[in-house]
């Protein structure tokens, strides 16, 4: 868990930072350079590839032991279980959405295109927003311990506080990509008068 953990912070995390470098680059008269964002590409694609291999490691596990604690989350998340499956298309799409970002971030022509390059990471981002916060957080308690499924879906209340928080936070990552960029412009100046 740990392992998967980590690779889907890896392959999350900079491919967000390649969305908001190429917005960046699209807004403003900041470049962040070619070369920068290609490196991240790669390490995007390689912990990826570790993300589903390690999820391909908890299915192997699960089923392979036959241990009903162990495949009744799996079950639940992409079969249903017991006429109870809310997360089932959810996390399909998810499935669908790694594999797509997968094959375009492998081929290396492909990923070197920043169009692609953005779609791959949008769906990347997405697919493990999906996968971390319903498939762990919502799917890692059902069934609960009595085995028994209760599901879940978020309120109209929880839907519009998440929204709130992601608001709030690309309120302050806008204002301090502005700083960023307005200091980076006026550096940029001062270096050609001298």
């Amino acid at each position: 868990m740990a392992a998967r953990f980590l690779a889907s912070a890896f392959a999350g995390g900079p491919a967000l930072l390649i969305i908001l470098a190429l917005i960046v680059r699209k807004l403003t008269k900041f470049d962040p350079g070619r070369e920068p964002i290609q490196a991240l590409g790669k390490i995007v694609t390689y912990a990826m590839i570790a993300n589903v291999f390690f999820l391909g490691l908890e299915f192997f596990t699960a089923f392979y032991s036959q241990i009903p604690g162990h495949t009744h989350p799996f079950k639940y998340l992409y079969a249903g279980l017991e006429g109870h499956g809310k997360l089932v298309p959810l996390m399909w799409a998810s499935t669908v959405l790694a594999i797509i970002s997968l094959i375009l971030l492998v081929v290396p022509r492909w990923r070197r295109s920043e169009g692609i390059l953005a779609f791959a990471c949008g769906a990347l981002f997405v697919s493990l927003w999906i996968d971390k916060g319903f498939g762990l957080v919502v799917g890692g308690f059902i069934p609960n311990p009595f085995e028994g499924v209760t599901e879940y879906w978020p309120t109209l209340r929880e839907a519009f506080i998440a929204l709130g928080v992601w608001a709030l936070g690309f309120l302050v990552l806008t204002l301090l990509y502005k700083i960023a960029v307005s200091v980076r412009e006026e550096t940029e100046g001062i270096e050609i008068e001298h």
